[in-house]
This record gives structure tokens, sequence and C-alpha cells, in this order.
């Protein structure tokens, strides 16, 4: 059985940074044309992508955190991770890892909460 674990939430002032991670455990292979991304989600809000990178490592950034996060992967570890940087308040919510293989089967993790104090 495929998981996915989230590391790194936790709680940082305004302007500070955090790196989260997402590491894939179980009998699985991910190749370079899955696409990995991190959503979240805020209290009273829907889930909205954050960041993706896909195939030749192309990435793709909501226009609220372009030029603060940078979303990085290593294929071969099944990992994903998100650096935040210069985070804000309105950053504050539940991020999730996502993982859509070729096939589109899909994964997600269980999330893992980043609050942000002004």
């Amino acid at each position: 059985q495929v998981q996915l674990v989230e590391s790194g939430g936790g709680f940082v002032q305004a302007g500070g940074s955090l790196r989260i991670s997402c590491a894939a455990s179980g009998s699985i292979f991910f190749s370079s044309l899955s696409t990995m991304a991190w959503y979240r989600q805020a209290p009273g809000k829907q889930r909205e992508l954050v960041a993706s990178i896909s195939g030749g490592d192309s990435t793709n950034y909501t226009d609220s955190v372009k030029g603060r996060f940078t979303i990085s992967r290593d294929v071969a570890k099944k990992t994903v991770s998100l650096q935040m940087n210069s985070l804000k308040p309105e950053d504050t919510a539940v991020y999730y890892c996502y993982v859509r293989r070729p096939s589109g089967m899909t994964y997600w993790g269980q999330g893992t909460q980043v609050i942000v104090s002004s």
C-alpha cells in the first residue's frame, strides 16, 4: 500500500521560512513523468493548488506564492519538498502532498499544518 507522509509543518512568524517534505512509502515507482504537487486548504476555504512539478521538472506556482515558494523533488527517493520563504499569515493552512502517476493513479498525503502568525 502506498502512503504519502508529510513532515516539517509548524508555527512560524510572518516573514519566516519553513520547509515541508513528503515521502512516499510502499512498493511503488514514480517516474519523472509523474506530477508531484502541494495543495493547501485554509479554514473555510476550498483546497487550492500551491505548486506542482512534472515532466522535465517543469514547475508551476499559484500567483500568491510566486517568488516566495520553491518546489523540488527527488524522483528516485520518492520525495517532494516545498521551501516556503517570506511567509505571510494568509499562508496559514493545512498543506497536502499529491502525486499523479502517468497512469492516472493519484495519491494524497494526510496533510501537515502550517501556521503563520502576524
